[in-house]
């Protein structure tokens, strides 16, 4: 339920009051991924969250490891300037976390590795004598593959270990684990709420759970893994119809090509990005996602032809939830139209086209609602996936993968002919766009006579509620490569590059 449409006095939803949530566990185990993905569902979802990270803060205020005294990661006793800077960085994590409470937040994640019993109870007990529910989610990784992907993907790469030798900083990481395992303490202590996830996803335990919004929480930590996959969009071809939504029409000639075209243009770079990360194409599967509609799952259809022909292995679903947004009245209507026949609903989808909806139709909440149970099955789903759908639909999964607010889903501008590739990461995505496509349904001629090529070009106006975009905060409007390079302030690490494919 994306960014709900009520608010109360205190700010906080669901009845459920401020929550704390500590994480427990050895380095490696998948906390922070847990974390990053966990806040990204509860601001989805409305609920002011904000990941708090110990290492983050440690790395910010002392710098990287080889600035940290010698003690500082050892177990047993530590000098007096060691104890000094680690009471230190705890101290000011705690101020953030209580900070963010009084600003009107209502769940903190601490991702910190919590792993001694007295330590996590102290602090457990400060937050509850303040009246924030506390939650212990532990994970516990006995699978060896994931503890060291988790080590060469993520830590390795952390400051703490620039300039290193990758093989030197991994043995070093690994000394870190080894230390910890013999003091660490795994969560046996009964009388708090606790959340336990093995192996990210295997298998969940949890105790004490109460109220809509922690089990809400518990659901999603039911659904999600850490497993490398590859995320692509891309617009569905042009159609017959473009400007109709009632008319389930075919694909144009045009849009035959282009679906063509897509399917090389995913190919050849799904195997150039996999090969990069030493990873063989033809031994992963590869899972297209269309809506029902004609022109969504037939653009789908060369990549079966191709499967037939060379056997890559591919498998397309179609998904009922995934038809664009339904524009009501509205329906074929240009904007000046709509302005004319409509005067007090247009200056209402002008004021705020997140929540309006128009007669009869749907609003941009009401398709995020919508498209909830999509967005569980994209954190569910293992396999690289190629998304194939509508404009309407892309924005709000583009949204929600890369953290914008609900208010700015309407402004994302997606192309026909750019194909957005999405590698969920550990702290947040890596997101690429390609350009593959000038043909029919992005180039469109202008009164001089020249080409005009770009993500604002060839709209088509009589499918305006589509593809309309209007920011209601007054900043420019999302284009594809824009959406690369966005970060919302969730502290993700977000890489981009453009590029354009042959």
């Amino acid at each position: 339920m994306a960014a709900p449409l009520y608010t109360t006095a205190s700010g906080l939803l669901f009845h459920a009051g401020k929550i704390l949530i500590l994480t427990v566990g050895l380095p490696a185990r998948g906390k922070t991924h847990i974390s990053r993905a966990l806040e990204r569902y509860l601001r989805w979802m409305g609920v002011k969250t904000h990941v708090v990270s110990l290492g983050d803060y440690r790395r910010k205020t002392l710098g990287g490891a080889q600035k940290l005294p010698p003690d500082y990661f050892n177990i047993g006793e530590k000098s007096p300037e060691t104890l000094a800077l680690r009471k230190k960085v705890s101290d000011g994590c705690e101020n953030m976390i209580w900070e963010f409470f009084e600003g009107g937040g209502q769940v903190v994640i601490y991702d910190a590795n919590n792993g001694l019993r007295k330590n996590r109870q102290a602090l457990a007990e400060k937050f509850d004598k303040l009246g924030i529910h506390v939650i212990m989610l532990e994970s516990i990784c006995d699978n060896k593959e994931i503890i060291e992907t988790n080590i060469r993907n993520v830590k390795i790469s952390s400051p703490d270990y620039r300039g290193w030798d990758q093989d030197k900083a991994f043995e070093d990481y690994y000394g870190r684990i080894r230390l910890r395992e013999q003091a660490y303490e795994t969560i046996e202590e009964t009388e708090w709420p606790y959340i336990r996830i093995f192996n990210v996803g295997e298998k969940i335990m949890v105790n004490k759970i109460r109220g809509y919004l922690q089990s809400r929480i518990v659901f999603f930590l039911m659904n999600i893994h850490n497993r490398f996959r590859m995320i692509y969009f891309a617009r569905s071809g042009q159609s017959l119809i473009e400007h109709s939504y009632k008319a389930d029409s075919d694909l144009s000639p045009a849009g035959w090509e282009y679906s063509e075209r897509l399917k090389e243009a995913v190919l050849e770079r799904r195997a150039k990005s996999l090969e990069q990360r030493g990873y063989d194409p033809k031994e992963r599967r590869l899972v297209i996602w269309t809506s029902t509609r004609r022109r969504a799952h037939h653009t789908a259809w060369p990549f079966l032809t191709s499967a037939r022909e060379s056997s890559p292995r591919v498998k397309v679903i179609e998904k009922p939830q995934m038809c664009e947004i339904n524009p009501g009245v509205w329906d074929g209507l240009t904007p000046d139209q709509a302005r004319e026949f409509y005067p007090e609903e247009w200056a209402r989808f002008v004021k705020d086209p997140y929540a309006f909806r128009a007669p009869r139709a749907e609003s941009y909440h009401d398709l995020s609602v919508r498209l909830e149970p999509i967005l569980i099955e994209l954190e569910r789903e293992k396999e690289d996936l190629l998304i194939i759908g509508h404009s309407s639909v892309i924005r709000c999964l583009l949204a929600y993968l890369i953290g914008l607010p609900a208010s700015e889903i309407p402004a994302i501008e997606v192309a026909r002919g750019d194909l957005l590739e999405v590698v969920p990461t550990s702290y947040g995505v890596h997101s690429q766009a390609f350009h593959f496509w000038d043909g029919p349904g992005r180039r469109v001629d202008t009164a001089d006579g020249e080409v005009e090529l770009g993500h604002l070009s060839n709209r088509d106006e009589n499918n305006f509620y589509e593809n309309y975009a209007e920011d209601t905060k007054g900043k420019k409007k999302f284009t594809t490569s824009d959406l690369a390079a966005h970060c919302n302030g969730v502290e993700q690490r977000v890489l981009t590059e453009i590029s354009f494919l042959p």
